[in-house]
């Protein structure tokens, strides 16, 4: 599978888990929610998924050539 793929479904995956962790801790406001796990779903990709992000840009910079 394509790395950019694979990354896309990872940083989907971990929005809406930080949705729903959010919203099971009581955030409820539907605005709030959304840009809260925006924000959370992202430092967490910036974290985790350093190894996608890297596999990704190899993939496209290999193409490029």
């Amino acid at each position: 599978m394509h790395p950019a793929i694979v990354y896309t479904l990872c940083r989907i995956l971990l929005l809406l888990v930080s949705g729903g962790v959010l919203y099971l801790l009581g955030l409820r406001d539907p605005f709030y929610l959304m840009v809260a796990a925006f924000l959370v779903s992202g430092v967490a990709s910036y974290v985790l998924l350093s190894k996608q992000r890297d596999a990704m840009s190899a993939r496209i910079a290999k193409n490029r050539k």
